[in-house]
């Protein structure tokens, strides 16, 4: 039996009624005529001294309550959301069976065809239906030397490839000279500008702030407020000139190399560099590595829209693991003793692993909490002063779950595991005692 709902008016309350004859199945029909009938009969028990006139009286006074009864809850039933409309009208035709096939494939093919129209808008795909980012367009690098306060950077917990920028930020010590703001993800998967204060956080967390910069109410809204505007996707991590009202660069790579370097005269930690000379052709060796198989190797196995192109991620995403869990059971960081921007890269994706990517992004082959060296190198970046108070992994999953509706319709967020909390990350790693060599 297949339900006409879909095609019935918005204005449920008012069009619903006059259309419930047409979907009401012939079960319930039947019984309120059944019910009319009990109503005569009883009607006809009480006739007594009242005579044929009084049953006749008393069973059309009955039929006329029961109708209005009728009535009420019929309009009590349009006038509910549509979702609500199909989910009571299939409890009364079916009760506990589950619906007909006929249904089901219906369902199946109208969610099919949307899903598919969803992901071409947020994950564009090849010919072989594998998810293919896309370029960034702003790839500029700030004026040097560069002045306190011009230079804003938007970030975003979710995200993170803007997490990475965030670290470099704390880790440089920069926030009074380059200004943070931090989006979330709206409900229509627009990033946002929405002040929070968290009493639960431990203090110094990083959590949403305001637009600091322009005062926009979204990010897409001081994209387009630069000059000559701009009607391209409005992306996190960004780089923006508060002076020229410009977007100076909004490409992650780019914009963690910026923060490490170019404002050192202003950084209260300007020691630390996390791409010295003599590690540049390493970095860039594991930046290749790292980037195409598992930064965006996780988003080719979420968003991958067919069969082979998922099997193809997968299979490259853990070879990749594997091999990073090998080389880290003699090196404590990628390249050696010292933490570099590859850690920071690699870092961002390893702390969503397991709490996000191997459920929703379906990268279920081996958690990462089963990879000893990988978790316990996970673990000790983590534990590096500044880092944690970029971690919001709540926030993190309420991104994932709830916002990325094509895969998790249902919007239900998992509960973070246990190896995945805080108190779990704080475990001691024991990896600062590696004895490491250096070429």
């Amino acid at each position: 039996m297949a339900l006409c709902v879909p095609v019935i008016s918005p204005s449920w309350g008012t069009a619903g009624a006059g259309l419930r004859e047409q979907l009401l199945p012939k079960e319930l029909r039947a019984s309120e005529q059944k019910k009319k009938k009990k109503t005569c009969k009883a009607g006809r028990r009480g006739e007594g001294r009242e005579g044929v006139l009084g049953f006749r009286l008393v069973c059309e006074a009955s039929q006329e309550e029961e109708q209005e009864r009728s009535r009420g809850a019929s309009a009590a039933i349009w006038q509910q959301p549509p979702a609500e409309i199909v989910k009571i009208l299939g409890q009364k035709v079916w009760g506990r069976k589950l619906p007909p096939g006929a249904l089901v494939a219906v369902v199946r093919e109208v969610w099919s065809s949307g899903w598919h129209t969803m992901m071409a808008q947020l994950a564009p795909s090849d010919e072989q239906k594998g998810f293919k980012r896309l370029d960034s367009q702003f790839r500029s690098r700030p004026i040097t030397p560069a002045q306190s306060g011009r230079y804003h950077l938007y970030a975003a917990f979710t995200c993170p490839w803007a997490h990475r920028c965030a670290i470099v930020h704390v880790l440089k010590g920069l926030e009074d000279a380059v200004p943070l703001s931090i989006a979330v993800p709206g409900s229509t998967g627009l990033w946002e500008f929405k002040p929070q204060k968290f009493l639960d956080k431990p203090k110094g967390t990083l959590t949403p702030t305001a637009d600091r910069a322009t005062g926009k109410r979204r990010l897409v809204d001081v994209y387009q407020s630069q000059v000559g505007g701009y009607n391209g996707r409005s992306t996190v991590p960004m780089f923006w000139d508060s002076m020229e009202n410009r977007v100076v660069n909004n490409e992650s790579a780019d914009i963690i190399e910026i923060l490490n370097a170019d404002f050192n005269h202003l950084a209260r930690n300007p020691g630390l560099d996390l791409a010295p000379p003599h590690l540049k052709a390493d970095i860039d060796r594991w930046n290749q590595i790292i980037y195409s198989n598992v930064n965006n190797g996780v988003y080719r196995c979420g968003f991958a829209q067919g069969q082979s192109a998922y099997n193809s991620a997968v299979e490259s995403l853990f070879e990749t693991l594997d091999m990073l869990d090998q080389h880290l059971t003699t090196s404590r960081y990628l390249c050696g003793d010292s933490l570099t921007l590859a850690d920071i890269r690699l870092f961002t994706t390893l702390f969503r692993f397991d709490p996000v990517y191997q459920i929703l992004f379906k990268c279920t082959k081996q958690k990462l909490a089963e990879y000893h060296s990988l978790d316990g190198y996970m673990r000790d970046i983590y534990q590096v002063p500044g880092v944690a108070s970029t971690c919001d992994l709540p926030a993190i999953m309420d991104g994932y779950y709830k916002v990325l509706f094509p895969l998790n319709p249902g919007g239900i967020c998992p509960t973070v595991p246990r190896y995945s909390d805080s108190s779990a990350l704080l475990r001691p790693h024991n990896r600062q005692s590696m004895l490491v060599n250096i070429v």
